[in-house]
């Protein structure tokens, strides 16, 4: 186990002598801020799928409309975590 530490940091010291380190640094801690976008749209979809129920609560004779409204309303908020999604991706493969 102490072998394989030592390994580790000797590769990373080796890496950010060289500059490169940086570089991986950079994309590994952009990556997983760019991850978090699920969070947001999770408790957007989540608020506006609560909202739904109660509208449908109140006026059970509108269901058609508000389902197909709030069906619209989470594939746009969908779009933001798929944002993140494809740009940690990109950060982990490309650099």
């Amino acid at each position: 186990m102490i072998n394989l530490l030592t390994q580790v940091f000797m590769f990373l010291a080796e890496a950010m002598s060289t500059g490169e380190g940086l570089k991986y640094l950079g994309a590994g801690i952009g990556a997983g801020l760019a991850v978090f976008t699920g969070l947001g749209t999770g408790l957007g979809q989540a608020n506006a799928a609560g909202k739904a129920v109660e509208a449908v609560g109140r006026q059970p004779e509108a269901v058609g409309a508000i389902r197909s409204t709030m069906i619209m309303g989470q594939a746009v908020a969908e779009t933001t975590g798929i944002y993140g999604f494809v740009t940690a991706i990109l950060l982990i493969f490309v650099f």
